[in-house]
């Protein structure tokens, strides 16, 4: 217990929910460093694509840059209203599942849970891009690097939504604080110079154009760049996680984290195009990232090169938080619908929905390795699962603001959104789709099939436990108990003494694997240890069954004997005890055999309501 206290902090009880909400200016390291990070990656993802036009290409990425501010903004306006509308937490599942329906809720769900996991396989991958970019030679422990942190990221936020906000406060203001004097620190040189400043460190030429821009592979490069406007339905999601008034410091938060990503993907979109600086590729030996050489060329690889490499690491590795504070909070409220596992509505020891973030953990991990650590192959499945989720939770508010009545106004803000994310999923999807978007594609319907077949079986379970008619009294007698025994001892003769006290109809069972000769059987000692105190005491004798095993299978001919008595006594009761042997410490666990777990095991898959399996522990106390 000390060392689960040391790793994840005290357990929290319930009346301690309150100290754990948070303000805005944690609110923006928890929620908000999906959306800031990706102003790390957006703008890579996009000059990527660019490589092709060379010099030319860096161009491009300003007029690119600005369309996804002017998106952003539009939906910026839409999620405030969001937030205004659902305080209690209007994800896009709450809200479309509300105003649009079943299906469309079930859309939004799997499209979001499959986006919070990209969003924290992209954001550690693409954390251990930048520190590969500042030391090449880490460039083969891409994936274990990124395995690394994300165990560490999983003990954090283990801790609890406080702590991990006091965790991430640092490096969030640190990443902020460096990236804001590299924008400053250009436009100034960038003015100085009369719009051509010179780098101090110069960036990797640029190849020749080898092709021209066309529509289409402009409208690829937009789709890469909206990878920057993940992570901005994130506080919508967790508005209850904000103190009273909660509405109000939600919004705040997310106008501070919106400002920022716009002052951050404008600066960097400007100065890659004033000091020449495009993607390299990260594949090769000599990647370096947009960040890494946009740093270098406007302060120099210095101290505060270094320091502003830190906070991009950092920062890009904690973004996954943003995952790990919405994806439990989506999984309850999906699992309160019946359409995942009612595991997830559980609070575990900190008042966190834990078994979510293992869930998480889990998923991420298995993407982590599958694409081997590289941001830039999990880059094209990223962003349809954000702007479908964008386009039903406005959608799903035009509804609701039509409900409301005398609301115009709003429904046509939300409206906006929503014809605007609508348009940019289709893009995103048509120009990503042969690069890996077609995997989303498959997902998401896949795991709505898995959502509704999770829904059919929780119906099916309360249509046959649930009953309504008052407790039924008649029929009842004593049930048929069966007492498995190994050998005669004080764990068996616990079970035994227990089994006189249920029924007067005992049957004591043992196998015979052939050597029922030896001194000290059950045979043998059965008429004089057993049957005479029962007599004295004027008690029903037991009846003495010996199976033969001449293969030494115990637990299987022991269930077919227990099925075959079911099937005799016809609607009357079985139950098996079993008597086991319980350690004081785990690893004596593997000095026992574990029949009686298997006995269990085999009895809860073949058996019946009619046949009831009872633990009978001896506890070790040396």
């Amino acid at each position: 217990m000390r060392t689960l206290d040391l790793l994840f902090g005290r357990p929290l009880a319930t009346s301690e929910e309150r100290a754990e909400q948070i303000g805005p200016p944690a609110g923006i390291p928890i929620f908000g460093l999906d959306a800031l990070s990706s102003a790390a990656y957006g703008p890579e993802a996009a000059l990527t694509l660019l490589i092709p036009l060379g010099l030319v290409g860096v161009h491009y990425i300003v007029p690119v840059s600005f369309a996804i501010i002017g998106l952003l903004i539009i939906v910026y306006f839409s999620y405030r209203q969001t937030i205004e509308a659902y305080p209690q937490g209007g994800g896009s599942y709450t809200v479309a599942t509300e105003n649009l329906g079943a299906g469309p809720g079930l859309l939004a769900a799997a499209a979001l849970m499959i986006d919070y996991i990209l969003t924290a396989a992209v954001g550690i991958s693409a954390g251990v891009g930048a520190l590969i970019s500042a030391v090449p030679s880490l460039h083969r422990h891409t994936l274990l690097l990124c395995l690394g942190i994300l165990a560490l990221l999983t003990i954090i936020n283990l801790r609890g939504v406080r702590d991990t906000g006091v965790a991430f406060l640092v490096p969030t203001y640190l990443f902020l604080g460096t990236l804001l004097i590299v924008i400053v620190l250009g436009i100034y040189h960038s003015f100085a110079d009369g719009g051509h400043p010179v780098p101090v460190v110069a960036s990797p030429a640029l190849p020749r154009a080898t092709t021209a821009l066309t529509w289409w592979l402009l409208l690829k490069v937009f789709s890469s760049g909206c990878t920057a406007m993940t992570g901005v339905e994130a506080v919508s999601n967790g508005v209850m996680a904000f103190r009273p008034p909660t509405a109000k410091n939600a919004k705040i938060t997310l106008t501070i984290i919106i400002a920022f990503l716009i002052v951050l993907l404008a600066g960097i979109a400007l100065l890659c195009r004033a000091y020449g600086i495009g993607a390299t590729d990260p594949a090769s030996p000599g990647y370096q990232s947009v960040l890494s050489q946009l740093t270098a060329a406007v302060a120099g690889k210095g101290i505060f090169y270094y320091t502003t490499i830190g906070s991009i690491l950092l920062v890009l590795s904690l973004s996954a938080n943003t995952a790990f504070a919405d994806f439990p909070r989506l999984a309850r409220a999906i699992a309160l619908h019946d359409y995942l596992p009612h595991v997830f509505i559980l609070r575990g020891r900190r008042l966190l929905f834990s078994h979510g973030i293992v869930a998480l953990v889990i998923f991420t991990a298995a993407l982590l390795i599958l694409f081997g650590g590289v941001t830039d192959r999990l880059i094209p499945l990223y962003a349809i699962g954000a702007f479908l989720a964008f386009t039903l939770s406005q959608a799903g508010m035009v509804v609701h603001w039509h409900k409301q009545g005398n609301a115009t106004g709003r429904m046509l803000v939300n409206g906006i959104g929503a014809i605007a994310t609508g348009v940019t999923l289709l893009v995103v999807l048509v120009a990503k789709f042969l690069d890996g978007a077609w995997v989303t594609a498959i997902l998401v319907p896949a795991l709505i099939l898995v959502m509704t077949f999770v829904r059919k079986h929780y119906e099916q379970t309360a249509r046959e436990t649930d009953s309504p008619e008052p407790l039924c009294i008649e029929d009842l007698h004593p049930p048929h108990v069966i007492l498995p025994v190994d050998k005669w001892n004080r764990i068996s003769e616990k079970g035994l003494r227990f089994a006189l006290t249920m029924s007067p109809d005992v049957q004591v069972v043992h196998v015979d694997f052939g050597d029922e000769e030896k001194e000290g059987s059950i045979g043998q000692i059965w008429e004089n240890l057993i049957l005479k105190p029962i007599r004295a005491a004027g008690l029903t004798e037991p009846r003495l069954v010996m199976i033969r095993s001449p293969y030494r299978s115990f637990a299987q001919p022991l269930v077919e004997h227990i099925l075959a008595e079911q099937k005799k006594i016809g609607d009357r009761q079985i139950a098996v005890l079993v008597p086991e042997l319980v350690v004081k410490h785990w690893y004596e666990n593997l000095l026992h055999n574990q029949r009686a777990n298997l006995l269990k095991l085999i009895l809860l898959v073949k058996g019946n309501e009619r046949v009831i399996v009872v633990n009978i522990p001896w506890y070790l106390h040396q």
